[in-house]
């Protein structure tokens, strides 16, 4: 059993999507410290986390959607309140009531892009994907999948303020030498469709 360094978990402050935690822990020389740790999950799932090392389940889903009539790739430009700005990035949203990540990620996809799933590659992708974990212990599944369908809006929830786009491998090309804001996950997959095309995807 892998040794577990938290030894307290105090909540500082706790809301509908996310909660801070000041979590007493011991460093590599056996020193007591203290690192404050932001988390989607409640005290009590987070301490069975990690004080009764119950199985720690993801969180959102990431989505790198190939568009199967146009040869693109799917991105959207969406309004981030820390940002204060529109930012790149690729579909995305969390998990609802323990729901299976295809589920997930036919609801997200369809919301945000108003395309529809076609098909899932399960040979590509990672099932739990550390986002920023220097600040939380978010997990999100980066799921690989094809769609088919036309870009719309109106699925879209009121606080989503969201651009859906298809990228072409070209478009792709000059959108990572652009100076826009850009989620690193966003940059990473337009970057492999600009050097691969169609075979980043695998089917």
């Amino acid at each position: 059993m892998k040794e577990n360094r938290i030894k307290e978990l105090k909540p500082l402050a706790q809301t509908k999507f996310l909660s801070i935690y000041d979590a007493t822990y011991t460093n590599k020389l056996g020193n007591e410290k203290h690192w404050m740790i932001a988390s989607r999950k409640g005290y009590e799932t987070l301490a069975n986390k990690y004080f009764r090392g119950e199985k720690d389940d993801v969180d959102a889903v990431v989505i790198a959607a190939f568009h199967e009539k146009s040869k693109k790739l799917v991105i959207v430009k969406q309004f981030r309140v820390p940002l204060n700005d529109y930012v790149y990035e690729l579909p995305a949203g969390l998990v609802e009531n323990n729901e299976k990540e295809e589920v997930a990620v036919k609801r997200e996809l369809k919301e945000e892009t108003g395309l529809n799933l076609l098909k899932i590659n399960e040979n590509l992708g990672n099932n739990q994907l550390y986002l920023s974990p220097g600040m939380t212990e978010e997990s999100s599944s980066l799921i690989y999948c094809s769609c088919e369908g036309e870009l719309s809006t109106k699925y879209l929830e009121e606080d989503e303020d969201i651009v859906p786009m298809l990228v072409s491998r070209e478009e792709a090309k000059k959108l990572i030498t652009e100076n826009v804001k850009m989620d690193i996950k966003a940059f990473m997959t337009l970057q492999s469709f600009a050097l691969f095309g169609e075979e980043f995807f695998g089917f």
